[in-house]
C-alpha cells in the first residue's frame, strides 16, 4: 500500500488520551466486517438451494461447508428460508455493531477536539508575552478557531483509515478462501487503481500547506478589519481594505477549490476503474466455468462491497495528506518545550510588608535589540506613592510589565520583601495587584460582570460599594438596565470616562496591596478626570501606589519620583528635590507648564 502521510505521527498521542477507545473501535469494526462478510458468504448456499443443489455437496469455502453440516437436519423446503433469515440476522448484527462503532468514535472525537481547543486556549493563557511579539493575532485566532477543527477532522480520517484497513483485510481473507487466484488478480488490479489515484492527487499535501497559510492571512485581515474599523472609516480606506480582504479571500477560494477538485476526482475515477475490473472478472470467470455461478456471484458481491472501502481509504488518505499542515500547526503550537513561560514560584505571598526593590535590573525584549532597561536600581516602599516619569520610550511600561511579571528581567533581579519575585507564587502575587490604565479593556458582558471580574467570589453589595467609591454608581443607575446593562465589545456603548470609572471600580473590588496607575486620566476631559482623581485619592490611602503619568501635575504629591531616560534611572527624589537639580525632570516640568499656560491663554 501507499505510505501514509507523516501527519499521522502527531495524531497518535491524541488517541492515547483515551487508550481504551481505539481497541474498542477497531474490534467493533472487525466484528462488523465479519458479520457482513458472513452474510455475503451465505449467498453461496442460498443460490445453490435455488438451483436445488445437493446439500451434501462439498464446497471449497469452509464457511459454506460448516453451514451445510449445521443445516443437514433442516428440510430442504425450509432451507432457503433459514438461510435468508441468517443473512438478515447478519445484516442486523452488522448494522448494530456499525452504529455502536460510530457512537464510540463520535464520543471520542468530540472530546479530543474539545481538548485540542482547550489546550490551545490554555497555551495562549500561559505562554510568556515574549512569544506573542513575533506572532500575528489573526494567525493565533485561526489556529484556535479553524485548525483545531481541521485536526479533529484529520483524527476522524485516521480512525476511518484504520477501520477501512481492518474491513479490507476481512474481505480479502474471505475472497482468498473463495478463490485465491481471483483474489490475486483483483489485488493487483486494485493496487494499480490506488497508485493511479495517488498519482492524480499527489499535489494534495502542497495545496493543504497553502490552505493553512492563506487561512491565516485571511484571519489577519478579518481581525484587523474588526479592530481598526473606526480608523478605516476615518481615513476613508474602505475600498482599499475591501480590496485587500477580497484578494486574501480569493486566494483561499482558489486553493480550497483545488483541494475539492482533487478530493472529488477520487470517487468517479475509482468507480469507473472498479466497474471495469468487475466486468472483466465476471466475463473471464464465466467463460471458464459457468457451473460455479453461485460462488462467482458471491465473490463479486464481496468485491462490490470491498470497493467502497478501498475508495474510502484512498479518499481519506488524500484528504489526510491535505490536512497535514493543519495538524502540524496545532501540534507545534501545543508543544511546550520550544516556548517561553513565566513559571510560578513556590513561596506563598499574603501581603506586601516592606517594599519592592530593583537590583541592577536589565531587560531586552529581543536578544538582538537594544536593551529596554539597563542597570535599574531603586526601591518602592510599602504604603508610599512612587511615580515613574520620562519621555516616550524611556522604559516606564517595561518596568510595570516586570512588576506584574509579564516578563522576567534579563539580568539582575526584583525582590519583594527581600525575596526574589520569581520565588513567589505567581497567582498570590498578581492577586495583590490592581491596574488602572489609559487603555481600558472591558468584556462584552454586563457592567456588574465587569466590576465583579476584579475578584471572585464577590457579592452584589461589594460591587455597588466599589462603583460608588469610583463615582460610577450615579451614571450606572441612570442606564436603562442599571448594573445589568451590557457594555458591548470593549465597552463601546460607554464613554471614555465611564469606562475608566468601571475599570477603577474593578480595581477597588480587588482590594489590592499594590495599585498601578498607568496614565489612567490622560485621555479624559476635566470633569471625568476630577471624578476619577477623587476616587483614586480615596483608593490610594494606605496602599503602595505606582503611577505613570505624562501630566506631571498629577504626581506632585508623590513620595518619590523616578525619572527614566533611554532605559536608565537618571534622577530620583521628591518633586522639590528634582526641581532644584535643574535636570531632565525640571525640563519636562517647565515644558509642560509653559504648554499649559499657552493653552489657557
Amino acid at each position: 500500500m501507499i505510505k501514509l502521510p507523516e501527519s499521522i505521527k502527531p495524531l497518535i498521542p491524541l488517541l492515547r488520551l483515551y487508550p481504551w477507545a481505539m481497541p474498542v473501535i477497531v474490534t467493533l469494526g472487525i466484528l462488523s466486517s465479519l458479520s457482513e462478510g458472513l452474510g455475503i458468504s451465505l449467498f453461496i448456499p442460498l443460490l445453490q438451494s435455488l438451483q436445488q443443489a445437493n446439500t451434501g455437496t462439498s464446497n471449497s469455502f469452509f464457511f459454506v461447508n460448516a453451514f451445510d453440516r449445521l443445516l443437514t437436519q433442516v428440510a430442504s423446503d425450509y432451507r432457503f428460508i433459514v438461510i435468508a433469515a441468517l443473512i438478515f440476522g447478519s445484516i442486523l448484527v452488522k448494522n448494530i455493531l456499525a452504529y455502536s462503532n460510530t457512537a464510540v468514535f463520535s464520543w471520542l472525537n468530540s472530546r479530543i477536539t474539545h481538548r485540542l481547543r482547550s489546550g490551545v486556549f490554555d497555551q495562549l493563557l500561559n505562554v510568556s508575552y515574549s512569544f506573542f511579539e513575533g506572532q500575528e493575532s489573526g494567525k493565533l485566532l485561526n489556529t484556535l478557531a479553524t485548525e483545531t477543527w481541521q485536526t479533529g477532522k484529520a483524527l476522524s480520517l485516521l480512525v476511518n483509515l484504520i477501520i477501512s484497513v481492518c474491513t479490507i483485510l476481512v474481505f480479502v481473507v474471505l475472497m482468498v478462501l473463495i478463490s485465491w487466484q481471483l483474489t490475486l488478480l483483483v489485488g493487483t488490479a486494485m493496487l494499480l487503481i490506488s497508485l493511479t489515484i495517488h498519482v492524480v492527487a499527489r499535489n494534495a499535501k502542497l495545496y493543504g500547506q497553502q490552505a493553512v497559510q492563506l487561512n491565516k492571512v485571511l484571519a489577519s485581515r478579518m481581525w484587523e478589519g474588526f479592530g481598526g474599523m473606526k480608523v478605516i472609516r476615518l481615513f476613508g480606506r474602505e475600498a482599499d481594505e475591501q480590496e485587500r480582504f477580497d484578494h486574501a479571500s480569493i486566494k483561499v477560494r482558489d486553493v480550497f477549490l483545488q483541494l475539492d477538485l482533487l478530493s472529488g476526482i477520487v470517487n468517479p475515477l475509482s468507480e469507473i476503474l472498479s466497474a471495469l475490473l468487475l466486468l472483466c472478472i465476471l466475463v473471464i470467470a464465466l467463460l471458464q466455468n459457468q457451473a460455479a455461478l453461485p460462488t462467482l456471484l458471491t465473490f463479486i458481491f464481496i468485491l462490490y462491497r470491498l470497493q467502497p472501502k478501498v475508495k474510502q481509504f484512498d479518499s481519506a488518505r488524500i484528504t489526510l495528506m491535505s490536512l497535514t499542515s493543519s495538524v502540524e500547526d496545532v501540534m507545534s503550537f501545543l508543544e511546550r518545550s520550544d516556548k517561553p513561560y513565566i513559571h510560578s514560584g513556590h513561596s506563598a505571598f499574603q501581603r506586601l510588608e516592606t517594599g519592592i526593590s530593583f537590583e541592577a535590573v536589565g531587560f531586552c525584549y529581543q536578544a538582538q535589540e537594544e536593551p529596554a532597561l539597563q542597570d535599574i536600581s531603586f526601591c518602592i516602599p510599602r504604603g508610599k506613592t512612587t511615580a515613574l516619569v520620562g519621555p516616550s520610550g524611556a522604559g516606564k511600561s517595561t518596568l510595570l510589565n516586570l512588576i506584574c511579571r509579564f516578563y522576567d528581567p534579563t539580568v539582575g533581579q526584583i525582590c519583594v520583601d527581600h525575596r526574589p519575585l520569581q520565588q513567589l507564587n505567581l497567582h498570590d502575587w498578581r492577586s495583590r495587584i490592581a491596574v488602572v490604565s489609559q487603555d481600558v479593556y472591558l468584556f462584552s458582558g454586563t457592567i456588574r460582570e465587569n466590576i465583579a471580574y476584579g475578584r471572585s467570589p464577590v457579592t452584589d453589595h461589594e460591587v455597588i460599594t466599589a462603583a460608588r467609591l469610583a463615582n460610577a454608581d450615579e451614571f450606572i443607575t441612570q442606564l436603562p438596565y442599571g448594573y445589568e446593562t451590557k457594555v458591548g465589545d470593549r465597552g463601546i456603548r460607554l464613554s471614555g470616562g465611564q469606562r475608566q470609572r468601571i475599570a477603577l471600580a474593578r480595581a477597588i473590588v480587588r482590594n489590592p496591596d499594590i495599585l498601578i496607575l498607568d496614565e489612567a486620566t490622560n485621555a479624559l476631559d476635566s470633569i471625568s478626570e476630577n471624578l476619577i482623581q477623587e476616587a483614586l485619592n480615596t483608593l490610594s490611602k494606605d496602599r503602595t501606589v505606582i503611577v505613570v503619568a505624562h501630566r506631571l501635575s498629577t504626581i506632585e504629591e508623590a513620595d518619590q519620583i523616578i525619572v527614566l531616560e533611554r532605559g536608565r534611572v537618571v534622577e530620583q527624589g521628591n518633586l522639590q528635590d528634582l526641581l532644584k537639580r535643574n535636570g531632565l525632570f525640571t525640563n519636562l516640568y517647565n515644558l509642560q507648564y509653559r504648554n499649559t499656560q499657552a493653552c489657557e491663554n
